[in-house]
């Protein structure tokens, strides 16, 4: 199997939204799970579309500052973005990397807190 096959399957199945930006901060994919939470905003018809349509001046801005951060060192690859109480998530930007270091995008990544309540190995018909 091609290897590109086995990272999208990573995406696929991951229930956290994903959502993979080009430098141009053009949409370029959308997991299942982004897909369902920004259903309200088009869910995967947002593929395509600028990230910063969907966000206000201030909040552009703070991408722009990222992104450059990011262009500035292979080292910068992580930013906190955003805490939420109700939904007990993180939510980052981290950098898309090139195998040379240099910066070929970013994604969004929503990390939730809440503690898993499934049995070990549970397995479910």
């Amino acid at each position: 199997m091609e290897l590109s096959l086995f990272f999208r399957s990573v995406l696929e199945q991951d229930l956290c939204p994903v959502v993979l930006c080009s430098l141009n901060h053009e949409i370029i994919y959308m997991n299942p799970a982004a897909a369902e939470r920004y259903a309200r905003s088009g869910g995967a018809s947002l593929v395509g579309q600028s990230l910063l349509s969907c966000h206000n001046s201030a909040s552009r801005d703070k991408i722009e500052k990222v992104v450059a951060w990011f262009a500035a060192s292979p080292q910068h690859n992580r930013v906190f973005t955003f805490h939420s109480e109700t939904e007990n998530k993180d939510v980052y930007m981290i950098a898309l990397r090139r195998q040379d270091g240099t910066l070929a995008g970013y994604y969004e990544k929503h990390e939730y807190r809440t503690p898993e309540t499934a049995a070990l190995y549970q397995m479910d018909d």
